[in-house]
């Protein structure tokens, strides 16, 4: 998974890159263009990251005028906004970002994109489960609560 993602990553950011954005930059810009005067926290939330990555991440775009940041009444209720220049950047990313998906979804087949989509969301959930439930981990035989996940094929 972590190999087929840095593979995907590195495609997608060779594209985005002609409007001057990284994949991971440009989905924070997204949540934050939704999700706008919501704390970050949230934001975070959305994208699976902890915190401080996505105060990381959003630093040099704040630097760069594509965000303004507005601290709370506490930390944890710092929230962003997309300016002018952001949503410009956005604008672009956009258009790379539908073509080169256009192009990959045309290459792996409609039906069976939505099925790896569909079938990745589940993996997802199943992760999440389990990251609640440690210990399942270990257990071994046909409990209906063990997850059984092929390693290769």
């Amino acid at each position: 998974m972590k190999k087929v993602s840095r593979v995907l990553g590195r495609f997608y950011d060779s594209k985005i890159s002609q409007a001057g954005i990284n994949i991971t930059q440009l989905a924070v810009l997204r949540v934050i263009e939704r999700r706008s005067e919501e704390p970050l926290t949230r934001i975070a939330e959305e994208l699976e990251m902890d915190r401080t990555s996505l105060y990381r991440a959003i630093t040099p775009m704040i630097r760069d005028g594509w965000l303004t940041s507005h601290d709370g009444t506490h930390a944890r209720f710092r929230t962003a906004q997309l300016t002018r220049k952001g949503r410009q950047i956005l604008t672009d990313a956009n258009k790379h970002w539908d073509r080169v998906q256009q192009n990959i979804i045309g290459c792996f087949g409609k039906k069976k994109y939505a099925s790896l989509l569909s079938e990745l969301t589940r993996l997802a959930e199943c992760a999440v489960k389990l990251n609640k439930r440690p210990n399942e981990l270990h257990k071994s035989g046909s409990n209906s609560n063990s997850l059984h996940l092929p390693t290769h094929n």
